[in-house]
């Protein structure tokens, strides 16, 4: 099975511009294609994550990775996937985000030897651009109707889409081609919802040098109820384990949705394709085992293989109520936090991050889903004492989220 049949067969391709053409040159290790990552954020995501994981894939079948972090079209922000615009990001944050993505990046591709990944930033070329020249070279190579038609551009188009947005398929296509010919990129990665954006550079590439370039996106992971996966009410689960804990990422993919586990094991994990099959039939105790394995190998390649086993230490002990919270994700309570020596358990939820807010603090105390060192929280009045906080407690929001909570941090 060469690297193409085992995307396919792991269900990771989405669309390609030519499929012949792409197998060969997988297959053959002799792709030299690039991902995009825009510096949205100080830590890569789970989105990123498959990203990464592709181009550990391809990497380990011989062809060679560019990175491209997106210093330059950080500055507009991509609307695919969108309904609402971006928040503008300033120089700074923009080069300390492309930063902190080039630390976590090597944890998943090599950057060394003969395949070794390349990193390049496109605010070298994109913000050294003549406005007039690209309006001639680069513009007259896109159609509007064409740019209007496109997928990336029909939910902002319900609410308003800025001319700042609309430049982005130019920038990202710009992309493509100025790789194409500085460094012989041949092929582009990204995600479905790239797959327009993809277009209009093998498109400007096609025109502007009469060359024949190949796009394939990837799945988008999502869930059996058709949403996108690797987001929790508090938000994304980061690769930064200073934003999401490795036990939380553990516990997260631990407990995602029965009929979404096989699927996460086939997209994300390095477990051969042989022995996935073999696992398709599991049911019951094995299908949790199966959870086991997911929460586990994901764990071990974002965090370690101590990180991932300390997260599972920590879950089986909680769940079989030995509480060894040795590894569980911890809050400080800071004094500005107390009121006469007390904090209020919605307030303190909130600080948790075990609620997004008040209102939905008081409905899960309503609704008997907190308990604090396994005592349920009877009253939105209850109240956690100096004393308590100093010794350390447990929260346990229903059955499966443990945080613990205290005036200073014990390890």
């Amino acid at each position: 099975m060469g690297i193409y049949e085992e995307l396919e067969a792991r269900g990771l391709i989405a669309q390609v511009t030519d499929e012949a053409e792409i197998r060969e040159l997988v297959n053959a290790g002799k792709a030299k294609f690039y991902i995009g990552f825009d510096p949205t954020a100080d830590s890569l995501h789970v989105g990123h994550f498959m990203a990464l994981c592709l181009m550990k894939r391809l990497q380990m079948a011989g062809n060679r990775p560019v990175v491209l972090l997106g210093g330059g079209t950080g500055y507009i922000g991509d609307p695919s996937g969108r309904t609402d615009m971006r928040s503008m990001m300033g120089a700074d944050v923009i080069r300390h985000n492309c930063e902190c993505f080039k630390r976590q990046m090597e944890r998943f591709i090599d950057f060394e030897g003969e395949n070794g990944a390349i990193v390049v930033n496109n605010a070298d070329w994109l913000l050294n651009l003549n406005y007039i020249e690209l309006l001639r070279d680069v513009g007259a190579c896109f159609s509007v109707n064409n740019m209007l038609r496109a997928e990336c551009y029909k939910q902002r188009m319900e609410k308003g889409l800025s001319f700042l947005e609309f430049n982005y398929m130019i920038m990202q296509s710009y992309d493509f081609y100025h790789l194409y010919k500085e460094l012989g990129c041949n092929m582009q990665f990204g995600g479905d919802d790239q797959w327009s954006n993809m277009l209009g550079g093998t498109e400007l590439i096609r025109r502007k040098l009469g060359k024949d370039a190949y796009a394939m996106t990837i799945t988008l992971l999502m869930n059996s109820e058709g949403n996108k996966m690797g987001k929790t009410a508090r938000g994304a689960v980061w690769l930064d384990p200073e934003k999401t804990p490795p036990f939380e990422f553990y516990q997260y993919w631990r407990n995602i949705a029965d009929a979404d586990v096989m699927k996460c094991i086939r997209m994300l994990t390095f477990i051969p394709v042989e022995e996935i099959d073999a696992m398709d039939g599991w049911e019951g105790a094995q299908l949790n085992r199966a959870k086991e394995i997911l929460a586990y190998d994901l764990t071990a390649l974002v965090h370690g293989e101590e990180e991932a086993r300390r997260a599972k230490d920590t879950s089986i002990s909680l769940f079989t109520g030995a509480m060894d919270d040795d590894n569980m994700p911890f809050t400080a309570v800071g004094e500005g936090n107390l009121v006469q020596d007390s904090i209020n358990i919605m307030d303190l939820l909130v600080l948790c991050n075990l609620a997004a807010s008040k209102s939905e603090a008081r409905r899960l105390i309503t609704q008997g889903g907190i308990q604090v060192s396994q005592n349920r929280v009877e009253s939105i009045d209850f109240r956690v004492s100096r004393s308590m906080l100093e010794d350390g407690i447990i929260i346990q929001k229903g059955k499966k989220v443990f945080r613990k909570a205290g005036m200073n941090k014990q390890r």
